[in-house]
């Protein structure tokens, strides 16, 4: 495959092997034999850990390659897309996480060589990112910012040392219904002054979903230049777990329990506050979360 000038395209392989438990290497090795069957100049680069990824990314970055394909999760992606965001180059993403919620999202295969054929063929997009400001400190994130019985749930599960695998959040998910109570968020929408709105859970979504598929924030798009905002009231545990159902096929936003905004920004208070997005603690007490439109140009497959 090579551009209108008739030189190779030049593409640049960014990839976690570790991502979704292993199969990060062998999406690659697909996807780079499928570049390099195409006639693409490959190059690939491949760390151990999330911060090799960043340097390697920035590496990749000063080649000024024709495209940039990431193989990885959401947590991969989001760990580098700030640099992404800087640069001027198309990113092509091979999803090969656990939850892949922004391929949902943008439509990308999992075949992991149809996927790495947008580099080749696709169209691009220019895609919104949500920032947390929170502690001093700006992080962007593609899908999903959570706040309240998720992010706790999520935080535990991370300060738990056993059991392993999906064992050790399921125990994290009983503990926090336990401890279950209210948190006093305190909320302003875009620039308004922040309010008392107790509640469960908040969600502010560039995207649907998260964990996996949930479609927490439905019919928010990745290229509208808002968040979506959707707030559950206070709720027992029965009633919790009753939701839980509903929010897997999309249906709770028609509950009385729980409201829905698109907004440029949302401030959040609480003083017990946990923030996590894309999966990754990102801020805690306080934090505003906005909306960086047309941040990011993806190239994704066509139609």
């Amino acid at each position: 495959m090579s551009d209108p000038g008739g030189r190779p395209l030049r593409l640049a392989v960014v990839v976690n092997p570790r991502s979704g438990k292993g199969r990060g290497a062998r999406a690659a090795a697909t996807a780079v034999a499928h570049l390099r069957g195409r006639g693409a100049e490959v190059r690939e680069y491949g760390g151990s850990s999330a911060g090799d990824t960043r340097a390697l990314t920035a590496e990749a970055l000063e080649t000024t390659p024709d495209a940039l394909v990431v193989v990885g999760g959401d947590g991969t992606l989001s760990g580098i897309v700030g640099l992404l965001a800087a640069a001027s180059v198309p990113v092509v993403l091979v999803p090969a996480g656990t939850g892949n919620d922004l391929a949902r999202s943008l439509g990308i295969p999992r075949d992991d060589a149809e996927a790495a054929e947008a580099a080749l063929s696709g169209e691009d997009r220019r895609l919104d990112l949500g920032v947390v400001e929170s502690g001093g400190t700006d992080t962007p994130f593609l899908t999903v910012a959570a706040l309240g019985f998720d992010a706790r749930v999520s935080d535990r599960t991370n300060r738990l040392r056993y059991p392993k695998g999906r064992l050790r959040y399921y125990l994290a998910l009983v503990v926090e219904l336990i401890r279950l109570r209210p948190t006093p968020f305190r909320i302003g929408l875009d620039g308004a002054e922040a309010s008392s709105r107790p509640g469960t859970l908040i969600a502010v979504g560039n995207t649907e979903s998260y964990g996996g598929g949930m479609p927490i924030c439905v019919g928010a798009r990745a290229d509208d230049g808002l968040l979506d905002v959707v707030h559950v009231a206070p709720l027992g545990r029965l009633r919790l777990i009753a939701l839980f159902p509903l929010l897997l096929r999309g249906a709770h936003l028609r509950r009385a329990e729980v409201t829905h905004d698109r907004v440029g920004s949302v401030v959040v208070r609480a003083p017990d506050l946990v923030v996590y997005a894309d999966g990754e603690r990102v801020g805690a007490g306080e934090c505003r979360i906005r909306v960086q439109p047309a941040a990011l140009t993806m190239r994704v497959p066509r139609g």
